[in-house]
């Protein structure tokens, strides 16, 4: 009863299926009577032409290797893997956006260096750090009400915290004002492009994001985007450099572009299985080659009848 079951099942899952390969086995068979008949080069130029379809077959689909992230050695055991965790500190470039917050024991004395904008009462989040925020201009400038232009281009926030907590005790309060002075990025803004789920520009409020944390923010690399060879373009004072990381290998841990900085755009590149157009998955791929293999013997049947 239950194998009667399991087959009534299968037959009505895969029903177009066994249809298409009851039909190739019928016209492989009408195929091979009609070449037995014919001169021996043209029935070796039949199979040689069968062969290369079913290579194509084999080849067409994405493989496991080319989906799975961080992949170890095959003969890799259970161990500690030594991975750069520390980085190198980011410098800042043109049109970051840096929040500044200075306090104070007595925080009247110390408002007028914490601007808030007027333009937009109601703004939260990204739009709050978008009128308040302190953006580097094309000459690598900041404007702080009092201060005037500051010059950031190519230092860290630790440096820019420590210029600007200088210039404040030397030039507006006493040391036993006890001052404190905070300068972060105002999030990590990237922009991912190609076969990601979800393509658009991000923000992550956070002082280091891995790449592997940027794409599951995007909803995850599709089946046919190629994780091989995922290109990084990134802002430098200079102009502009392009990267690649394999995002296959667990040596992509240890590489200097796994951490993205602000302004990075992340481009995931198509397999070719995409313009090939035959599937991503073995029976995808099986089912397309086999109506084109179909397609191929009627037509060759009806040209040997004509």
């Amino acid at each position: 009863m239950g194998l009667c079951f399991l087959l009534k099942y299968l037959l009505t899952v895969y029903y177009k299926y066994f249809l298409h390969i009851i039909k190739l086995v019928l016209l492989l068979h009408r195929l091979h009577y009609i070449c037995l008949q014919t001169t021996q080069s043209k029935m070796k130029y039949t199979y040689l032409l069968f062969f290369l379809f079913i290579s194509v077959c084999f080849t067409s689909c994405v493989s496991t290797k080319q989906l799975t992230y961080l992949q170890e050695p095959e003969n890799a055991v259970d161990s500690i893997i030594s991975i750069r965790k520390k980085q190198e500190p980011y410098r800042l470039q043109v049109n970051d956006l840096l929040s500044i917050r200075v306090k104070a024991l007595d925080q009247e004395t110390v408002g007028i260096f914490n601007p808030i904008s007027d333009a937009s009462p109601n703004a939260t989040g990204e739009e709050r750090l978008y009128y308040d925020g302190f953006v580097v201009d094309p000459h690598g400038n900041i404007r702080i009400p009092s201060f005037g232009e500051l010059q950031v281009l190519g230092y860290t926030v630790e440096e820019v915290r420590m210029l600007i907590e200088e210039r404040l005790l030397k030039d507006f309060f006493k040391k036993e004002a006890n001052i404190f002075v905070t300068v972060k990025l105002a999030g990590i803004r990237y922009t991912i492009n190609g076969e990601i789920s979800s393509p658009g520009s991000r923000i992550i409020y956070r002082d280091q994001v891995s790449i592997m944390e940027a794409i599951a923010n995007s909803g995850d690399i599709t089946i046919v985007g190629d994780r091989k060879n995922v290109v990084i373009i990134r802002q430098y004072p200079l102009g502009q450099k392009v990267h690649h990381i394999d995002l296959t290998s667990i040596d992509a841990m240890n590489s200097p572009y796994y951490y993205i900085q602000p302004n990075d755009l992340i481009l995931i590149n198509p397999l070719p299985q995409k313009s090939l157009g035959t599937g991503t998955t073995g029976m995808q791929s099986f089912i397309t080659i086999l109506t084109i293999i179909t397609a191929t013997a009627t037509t060759i049947l009806l040209f040997v009848k004509l």
